[in-house]
């Protein structure tokens, strides 16, 4: 096993990679898939990270790529925002997205989230970015560019959503070395 430099800091979050997330809305279904590595500089640090969760009772899927416990304090404040605004997805995230940019302490934290309940996705950044991706497929993280290439190529010959997933994220694994095949994948119904 090749091991990082002895300047490399662990602390870094910067220096650490590893995450894929993908999200593909199809044919009356919603799906998140993430694999499950997280990378030190060239060491594997975890292989079966669960890099996506559910909330509001299994109503709103998310996954998020960066630093893990800034994307844990992240779907906290998400969770507030959902029951302030149970109805309204968008209003939610562009709430969160707010306190993010402006907040002296959320301003540090380094992490991305999608976020999808049955009717809309989106992606949501530090530097207050809400955005609701076209054609139903999005991705993020060291890989996300990957898997988002593979789904887009194979979206008009794969019916389903979970299998076009699955079938890009396996692209993704042959090809970013900070991907691995242990998918983590949650779904809902949709009405897209």
């Amino acid at each position: 096993m090749t091991h990082p430099p002895s300047n490399y800091d662990y602390a870094d979050a910067s220096q650490w990679r590893g995450t894929t997330i993908l999200t593909v809305r199809k044919n009356g279904r919603v799906v998140i898939v993430g694999d499950g590595q997280v990378s030190a500089g060239n060491t594997v640090m975890k292989a079966t990270a669960r890099k996506v969760r559910t909330l509001a009772g299994g109503k709103i899927l998310t996954g998020f790529a960066g630093a893990t416990a800034d994307a844990f304090a992240l779907l906290e404040r998400l969770e507030t925002k959902v029951e302030q605004y149970p109805t309204q997805l968008a209003r939610a995230c562009v709430e969160l997205a707010k306190d993010w940019r402006t907040d002296k302490y959320l301003r540090q934290l380094q992490a991305m989230l999608i976020v999808a309940d049955k009717s809309e996705t989106f992606v949501l950044t530090g530097n207050g970015d809400v955005v609701q991706p076209d054609g139903g497929i999005t991705a993020i993280g060291s890989g996300g560019n990957f898997a988002l290439s593979a789904a887009l190529a194979m979206n008009e010959y794969e019916d389903d959503a979970e299998t076009l997933a699955r079938k890009a994220m396996g692209i993704a694994d042959k090809i970013c070395i900070y991907t691995n095949n242990h998918l983590t994948l949650e779904s809902l119904e949709s009405e897209v």
